[in-house]
């Protein structure tokens, strides 16, 4: 088969694009001919299909050219049309596999996809087909105000980095693709969805459910190769590690550590980090808690082998996080907010640990509860659960999902 698989970025950036550049890599050990369409980056991997790629653009770096071009590509994009048009014409692919479009590359390329009248599936990645700034989640809340179209309350809420005008391009990019043009509604054939609590929500938000699959994400093969530590040999930490951002919940671990006699090393960077350096200080807990920076390859794999137990403590619609899956299947024990996806996987006391979202207290009582559970029956248990969400088994179904788009 033919497949074009599109991304803004065509690097290890983000969960997605670890997503991405897994899935390529499965399909075409499979024999099937993959393709790529991203934006053009200098920490691009090398790619014969780079002369197609989108022209950079940041919207972070400022400047008046800078900026007037990131708000053009947000809306739709001419340059991204005419240069996947080409890589159309050159590859001539059977299915088009979009991952996330938004901003960096625009839905103009749908467009393309429809009048040549190749299949789209469209990945689910996060929130953006249904919220202005792709969270669900603002000021410190869960937010569904834009529910029934109601795009407007992004601009009046601030909702995209607490800024008027960022907060109106998203509500304008939001009437204008869904209630104007409706590209994603004509275009997409079918859109794959990584949790039920995904499916869920776009459905309840007005998206036709026959046209959403759930499909869990798949760990790294590898890790089932990993040796598992008895418990008497993991050292005497909790690990955190992905983004450190207020939707993330990081505060409440750290408000909920001070309850507690636990070490904590958090594996990550983003945002939020002064002021939750801040707030251990404030705390008194600069002697049990560590700020490791972005951790990844063979030190981040250490970290999570020799943890005492992971923990997510997200306080928005989380949707199922890689770290979760990874986890589990490394034999750990994870303590998860009771939120979006993860109860599909996580039974609490069986092969895990689940907490209110928000909720520092009984995050405490979890967290002192480690010492009392059943370690290896626990740990087993998770292993179990997701053995099926391996690569393999995974590629077979997104495969059986294309041959569907096909039909």
């Amino acid at each position: 088969m033919k497949i074009l698989q599109v991304n803004k970025f065509y690097y290890p950036k983000d969960g997605v694009s670890n997503y991405l550049l897994g899935l390529e890599s499965k399909l075409k050990d499979l024999g099937h001919e993959v393709r790529i369409f991203a934006m053009d980056s200098p920490k691009n991997i090398p790619s014969p299909d780079q002369k197609y790629f989108v022209s950079y653009v940041s919207f972070d770096k400022g400047g008046l050219m800078n900026n007037l071009r990131a708000l053009g590509r947000i809306f739709y994009s001419f340059e991204a049309k005419r240069k996947f048009q080409a890589l159309i014409n050159d590859f001539h692919p059977d299915i088009i596999h979009i991952h996330n479009i938004y901003h960096q590359i625009s839905p103009s390329i749908l467009s393309v996809a429809r009048r040549e009248k190749i299949p789209v599936v469209m990945h689910l990645h996060d929130y953006k087909l249904i919220c202005p700034n792709y969270k669900l989640f603002t000021h410190g809340e869960i937010c569904e105000r834009c529910r029934g179209s109601k795009y407007y309350n992004c601009f009046l809420n601030k909702c995209v980095k607490d800024s008027y005008l960022k907060s109106l391009a998203a509500t304008l990019e939001m009437y204008f693709h869904h209630n104007i043009w409706h590209i994603y509604e004509k275009a997409i054939k079918l859109f794959i969805a990584p949790s039920y609590f995904m499916k869920e929500t776009c459905v309840r938000f007005g998206w036709p459910e026959k046209k959403i699959i759930v499909l869990h994400n798949f760990f790294n093969d590898q890790i089932n190769n990993v040796a598992i530590k008895p418990q008497s040999e993991l050292s005497d930490y909790l690990l955190y590690y992905g983004r450190i951002s207020e939707e993330k919940g990081v505060s409440v671990l750290i408000e909920a550590l001070s309850q507690t006699s636990q070490k904590l090393k958090i594996a990550g960077e983003g945002p939020d980090e002064a002021k939750l350096r801040d707030l251990v200080t404030k705390l008194k807990l600069d002697e049990r808690v560590s700020f490791l920076g972005f951790k990844t390859g063979v030190d981040l794999e250490n970290l999570i082998n020799d943890a005492k137990a992971i923990i997510i403590p997200s306080v928005w619609y989380e949707n199922m996080p890689l770290n979760m899956l990874e986890s589990l299947a490394r034999h750990k024990i994870v303590i998860a907010s009771r939120i979006g996806g993860m109860p599909e996987i996580i039974s609490d006391g069986k092969n895990g640990l689940l907490f209110s979202p928000g909720n520092v207290n009984e995050l405490a009582e979890k967290i002192n509860a480690l010492e009392k559970l059943d370690y290896e029956a626990i740990t087993s248990s998770a292993a179990e659960t997701v053995k099926n969400l391996n690569a393999a088994e995974h590629v077979k179904k997104v495969l059986k999902i294309y041959e569907q788009a096909l039909k």
